[in-house]
């Protein structure tokens, strides 16, 4: 599959981009490593098994590998709301973020939704 056309795989890979942003300056400005690697590693987990499951051998390896990305993004979502609940960031500052991730999980869902019955007939 065509990745550089793909809907999903640019959205994330952007997404991605911004994690690692989002990254550097939890890092650098605000001295959290702990919270900080976590979002990194799930936020962009996303993008690396979507990456995967376009690649993949079979629409069952496709599932797989999108249901991964759907629980890494869930996983996104929530270290972006608890670093605002703990007063690490404030929501002004992740709002693009949690708008994105909403989309994601959306999209993965729908994606995953019509894949899983197409495969059941």
């Amino acid at each position: 599959m065509n990745r550089k056309n793909n809907l999903i795989y640019k959205k994330i890979f952007n997404f991605s981009i911004r994690i690692i942003n989002l990254y550097k300056y939890l890092s650098k400005e605000k001295k959290e490593y702990i919270l900080a690697k976590q979002l990194l590693r799930c936020g962009t987990s996303i993008g690396a098994n979507i990456r995967e499951g376009l690649d993949g051998q079979s629409k069952k390896d496709f599932i797989a590998k999108f249901s991964i990305s759907l629980k890494e993004a869930g996983e996104t979502e929530y270290w972006l709301e608890l670093l605002v609940a703990s007063d690490i960031l404030k929501r002004k500052q992740v709002e693009s973020l949690l708008s994105d991730i909403e989309e994601i999980i959306k999209i993965l869902t729908s994606i995953l939704k019509t894949s899983r019955e197409r495969i059941n007939n």
